[in-house]
């Protein structure tokens, strides 16, 4: 009896202690807890679920809204599917303390806002499912909350596009990986929108062409919505025209200058829509230096950033950073001080140059501003273009006393020829042409494979320079990208030696006038030549036209002679019929000096015989 008793009480007991499950839902336990609750008539999250419930499911309710801390004492859930409801509003701590949390879907509701920034409550969150909602747009700021997302369905929403910085930030784009995912690839959802493909899609269009990308699409047969002539385009086979990723050049990596001057760095930057241009330090320091930017044209931007008196915390990398929608790119360039860079051998010149208050450091372009869009082959001819020599597109004019077309200098050139001595002789620059030039050098004492530096620069401006690296034994160097009609200095630099400068001056552009003063020569001859036949020739054809006219003339009194002739016979024939008052008549008749003629050559025999009559007369007045 007593152990019956206490198994009863036992019984109780147990009762007592198992969870408690809302009586709208259904709780199972296998293991771990999972509880459903789907009843129709449930209007708000239930708040007696069980502590230790590892997967919850409200499914097919009237909920309409997700409260603040509404799971805050589930601290074990991973799975949380609140899945074909009424839900339009998410409050931003709705998730707060789900840290374990893998799982979320809120897919089949009427969410068209998610607060995207309550995603870093669940720090390890994989599986966002948001598919079949009223979500029109993505802001920028989701990229931070969405690192660690493996899996995101965002179909069947009312999406046009997303903005190129997500893109640009966001892991399976960025090329960031995930943590704890090293090389899982990504779910994307994104069928079933309105996409209007453009150049902020152009990144996520390029993607989807790749055959081994790190984003999978669950649809792969994704559609354009827009512009007109994409509509209905997957976006695998979509051909985006006026979208260029930005290509950034400088003229030089490396800059040295001395303490206290005055630097600026120039960086250039091609692409459509034109490019923006972001000065950084590598350190990710900000930077207060004044910034010039402008843009000559569409589709090309120029920035310059002004170092004022540098000094030793000035030094480092900067960045220029390019960036428009469709795409980013950057360079750098490594500013030091003179005679402290440890790993360029520091280089000294025998020859005095002119002190530049400024080392500018710069790349210019020459183009056209236009109003249309410009084609992808126009914008690439433009980087071509920008692809500038050393100097950075600053033109100097040669020193006084420079004028001739190529001038050689030996004052750098010492004579140090003396016995067992190491030296070059007979250098030389030959060849120059516009934008190039040859230096050619004998070498005498040095071995033909020591390290040879050959180092030129614009005549007034020393810290401007570009370094090549050779051998003593080649003995021919081609300098190339110069300026035209600019005085150069190049100087060789053997290791452990002493260098020595010749001066140049590049060409002009403009074309040599020997062949064309022997073309003048050959054509004034021929003039010569031919001047006096082509007069004669055209007096000829006058005397020609002259007689042709006379010719005519007379032909045309001829012709009317013989008119008048047969004018003449038809009246005095009508006179023959007529009466005798009608002759009177005709003898009156003024006529012309030929008809007179005519008429008094006539015979009198025949008026005889035609006019015989015993009263008639005469009809000859002549």
């Amino acid at each position: 009896m007593r152990c019956i008793l206490a198994f009863q009480v036992l019984l109780c007991c147990w009762s007592v202690a198992q969870p408690f499950c809302p009586s709208q839902c259904t709780c199972v336990f296998h293991g771990t807890r999972t509880v459903l609750c789907n009843d129709p008539d449930t209007s708000e999250i239930p708040v007696n679920v069980p502590l230790d419930t590892v997967k919850l499911r409200v499914e097919k309710t009237a909920v309409r809204q997700v409260k603040n801390e509404a799971f805050y004492y589930l601290t074990d859930l991973r799975y949380l599917w609140l899945t074909y409801n009424s839900i339009s509003s998410v409050d931003l701590s709705s998730f707060y303390n789900l840290n374990v949390l893998h799982e979320l879907r809120l897919d089949g509701n009427q969410i068209s806002m998610f607060p995207w920034e309550a995603l870093r409550e669940m720090p390890v969150l994989r599986t966002l499912d948001l598919h079949n909602n009223r979500i029109t747009s993505i802001p920028v700021e989701a990229a931070a909350y969405l690192v660690n997302i493996t899996y995101l369905d965002i179909s069947s929403n009312k999406l046009i596009t997303l903005p190129s910085d997500l893109l640009d930030i966001w892991s399976p784009f960025s090329r960031v990986i995930p943590t704890g995912s090293s090389s899982q690839k990504i779910i994307l959802g994104l069928q079933d929108n309105m996409w209007y493909c453009d150049c902020h899609m152009s990144k996520l269009i390029e993607m989807s062409k790749m055959a081994e990308a790190p984003v999978v699409l669950m649809d792969p047969l994704v559609t354009c919505s827009g512009p007109e002539n994409l509509a209905g385009v997957l976006f695998k086979r979509a051909e985006l025209d006026q979208c260029v990723k930005p290509i950034v050049m400088t003229s030089a990596t490396k800059i040295m200058s001395s303490l206290g001057s005055n630097v600026l760095l120039r960086c250039d930057a091609t692409g459509y829509p034109t490019p923006t241009l972001l000065w950084s330090r590598e350190e990710g320091s900000a930077l207060s230096n004044p910034v010039v930017q402008e843009s000559p044209g569409e589709g090309v931007r120029w920035s310059i950033l002004s170092l004022q008196e540098i000094v030793l915390k000035d030094t480092g990398v900067y960045r220029c950073k390019a960036k428009n929608l469709a795409g980013s790119a950057e360079a750098s360039i490594t500013l030091s001080l003179a005679g402290m860079d440890l790993t360029t051998p520091s280089l000294t010149f025998n020859r005095t140059v002119p002190a530049v208050p400024e080392a500018v450091i710069s790349l210019s372009a020459t183009t056209t501003t236009t109003t249309s869009k410009p084609s992808l082959t126009t914008l690439q001819s433009i980087a071509n273009k920008l692809n500038l020599g050393p100097g950075g597109g600053i033109q100097r004019s040669p020193p006084a006393g420079n004028t001739s077309k190529m001038e050689q200098s030996k004052n750098g050139l010492k004579d140090i020829r003396k016995k067992g001595s190491s030296y070059f002789r007979d250098v030389e620059v030959v060849e120059e042409t516009g934008d190039s030039a040859v230096v050619l050098w004998m070498s005498e004492g040095f071995p033909t494979e020591l390290p040879l530096s050959v180092v030129y620069f614009p005549y007034d401006a020393e810290e401007i320079k570009e370094t090549v690296d050779t051998e003593v034994g080649n003995g021919k160097l081609l300098l190339e990208n110069l300026f035209p009609n600019q005085m150069y200095t190049v100087c060789l630099v053997p290791k452990g030696g002493k260098e020595q400068c010749v001066n140049f001056s590049t060409l002009d552009t403009v074309l040599d006038v020997e062949p064309n003063r022997w073309l003048l020569i050959i054509c004034g001859i021929a003039c010569v030549f031919a001047l006096p036949l082509i007069v004669l020739l055209l007096y000829k054809i006058s005397l020609l036209y002259c007689k042709k006219s006379s010719s005519r003339k007379n032909q045309m009194d001829n012709d009317l002679s013989k008119e008048t002739y047969v004018k003449f016979e038809t009246l005095a024939m009508q006179q023959r019929t007529l009466n005798g008052q009608a002759s009177d008549l005709w003898t009156r008749r003024l006529t012309q000096e030929s008809e007179r003629m005519l008429l008094c050559s006539r015979s009198s025999i025949d008026s005889q015989m035609t006019y015989k009559s015993d009263n008639s007369r005469f009809e000859y007045l002549c």
